[in-house]
This record gives C-alpha cells, sequence and structure tokens, in this order.
C-alpha cells in the first residue's frame, strides 16, 4: 500500500511539475529592461500579463519592479502573445515559427475587435528584382491585423521544391500544400471568421506606380465582400479616380483550385507594374506603409460591417 501510494505521490509531483514548466519559458534580462520591457519583447501585453509575471518571479524581483541583468525570468506561455497570432507556416516542412522577433518590443494590442477572426495570407512573389517591397507589405498587413486581435498565418515567402530538393514545385503541387495546411487550420479554429487572402506581384517595386485589381469567386458570397471591401478602399486613394468599377471574377487556374478545394473563402490581389492601359485596374502609388494600410482597412471594414450586420 505504502509502495502505491508512493507511487501516486511521485507521479502526481512529475505531472505538476511537467505543467508548471509548460506554463512558461524562460529569458535573460537585458540592460534596461523592466517588466513591461520584457514582457513586450516577448510579444505579451504587459498590462494584462504584469501580474502573472510577478507571481511566476516571486522573490527575483527587486523592489517590486527592478529586473536583474542576466537573471532568467519566467515569462507566461499565453494564446495571445503576438508569437503566437503572428505566424509564419513553412509550406514544405509543415512547420510554424513566430512571424515576428525584434519587431514586437514596438507592437502593442490597440483593440480586441478581431479577436474572433483568423487570416490566411498567401504571398506569390513573382519579382525578378526582388527588394523586399512586397514582403514588406505582408509583414506590416499581417501587423495591423493582429495589433487588433487576429490571427494570421503567413505562408509562401519562399520556392518550395521537391523530394530531391532540385525542381521548385509546380502550381498545382503548390496550391495543394496551401490546401492542406489551410484547411487543417481552419478546422483546428471552426466557428470563427476565418478568409483567405492571396497577394501575388508580377515583378513590382517601390520605384514605380502600380496596378492593383482584386478578384473573388463567384461561387462565394464571403470571399466577394472581402474583394469588394478592399477594393473600395483601394479606388478611394486611385491614381486616377475615373477608374472603372469591374467585379473582377477568378479565372486563373491555381486560384480556382484553391477557391474550389480550401475551407474558407478566398479573395485574390494582384500587383502589376502601372499601364495607361490597363482600364480595370486601379492605379496606385508605391507607398510601402500607405499601400499595407490600404489592404488592413480593408479587410478590417469586411469584419467589422459583417459584425454590425449581425
Amino acid at each position: 500500500m505504502k509502495t502505491w501510494l508512493s507511487l501516486f505521490v511521485w507521479a502526481w509531483a512529475c505531472i505538476t511539475l511537467f505543467a508548471q514548466n509548460n506554463s512558461y519559458f524562460e529569458v535573460a534580462a537585458e540592460q534596461g529592461d523592466g517588466i513591461f520591457s520584457i514582457l513586450r519583447k516577448q510579444g505579451l501585453d504587459p498590462v494584462k500579463h504584469y501580474e502573472e509575471f510577478v507571481k511566476l518571479n516571486e522573490g527575483a524581483i527587486k523592489d517590486g519592479s527592478l529586473l536583474q541583468i542576466g537573471v532568467s525570468y519566467k515569462i507566461p506561455i499565453a494564446k495571445d502573445s503576438f508569437k503566437e497570432t503572428g505566424i509564419l507556416v513553412k509550406t514544405i516542412q509543415k512547420t510554424e515559427e513566430p512571424l515576428f522577433d525584434k519587431e514586437l518590443a514596438q507592437m502593442s494590442l490597440k483593440s480586441e475587435k478581431l479577436r474572433d477572426a483568423v487570416y490566411y495570407l498567401i504571398l506569390e512573389n513573382k519579382n525578378k528584382n526582388d527588394d523586399g517591397f512586397v514582403h514588406e507589405i505582408v509583414q506590416e498587413v499581417t501587423a495591423a491585423l493582429m495589433v487588433h486581435g487576429a490571427k494570421v498565418y503567413v505562408m509562401g515567402d519562399e520556392v518550395p521544391m521537391d523530394s530531391t530538393g532540385q525542381n521548385p514545385l509546380t502550381d498545382t503541387q503548390r496550391m495543394a500544400l496551401y490546401t492542406d495546411i489551410i484547411n487543417k487550420r481552419y478546422i483546428q479554429n471552426s466557428g470563427k471568421y476565418q478568409r483567405v487572402l492571396v497577394i501575388q506581384a508580377n515583378d513590382v517595386s517601390d520605384k514605380e506606380n502600380l496596378d492593383v485589381a482584386v478578384y473573388h469567386y463567384n461561387k462565394s458570397d464571403q470571399g466577394q465582400r472581402l474583394a469588394e471591401s478592399i477594393q473600395t478602399i483601394f479606388r478611394k486613394n486611385s491614381l486616377d479616380r475615373y477608374s472603372s468599377n469591374v467585379e473582377m471574377v477568378l479565372e486563373d487556374k491555381k486560384n480556382l483550385y484553391l477557391a474550389r478545394n480550401i475551407l474558407p473563402a478566398i479573395s485574390v490581389l494582384t500587383l502589376e507594374k502601372y499601364s495607361k492601359n490597363s482600364k480595370e485596374k486601379i492605379p496606385v502609388r508605391p507607398d510601402k506603409a500607405k499601400f499595407a494600410s490600404l489592404i488592413s482597412n480593408g479587410i478590417l471594414n469586411d469584419y467589422v460591417d459583417l459584425e454590425i450586420e449581425n
């Protein structure tokens, strides 16, 4: 009987220790770190997690708030951490990692209006002389959604290769990968507002004006609604206020593959060099920050308008 009791106590202690160790991770304090800064650098809202941090590190904090350089402090593991809400998905490995690192210290929660929203951003960049322009736009859009409480998965910022590592995947193979990744996460986030936005850039840069078009799948009212919301914002900021208001329906085979096979609604935003002959598209300036804000504002408006209607 004593043996069984001892085994039970030992097992319970192991389970308790394991649970405790999985409720936090440790980070060494650096020069200038206080409770607020160390939490921000780990993607946490310091106001929300201040008390929890103090309890976890009882005895290791001087004068109630001072941290000691080089000492490891326990950081709460939280679902609302920016490390958990801004996620880079490696398509071939099918692994996840935080999208942001050093940038976390500058991010702070503005609202929770997108708390029940999940977005999947797919970057398809055909820029032969990539200067980081489109990549940074995607990052800024992601950050703008995260600070309002959204969860954002980003993928496509790589060239997926086949199992030999010698040949890039075909369009169909890439779309099948995206479909598998998105559908699994869609089920995990069942009951939430979920949308896919594909951003396709064709050899653009921040040196020339851009032509923008936003497409939707003709059998998806939700995808059409998001596309129109983004399109409306861009038209208000167009270089040509007389650009035609044409409904853009998906026709590209790979985008149609996604639309027909993924579970959440999809919209596709394309970027091309400005052309005077492109009357159906929306000409805009290549202002990176402005461009990203137009996309994120269109996404926000779609969600907020839907919430108001419901």
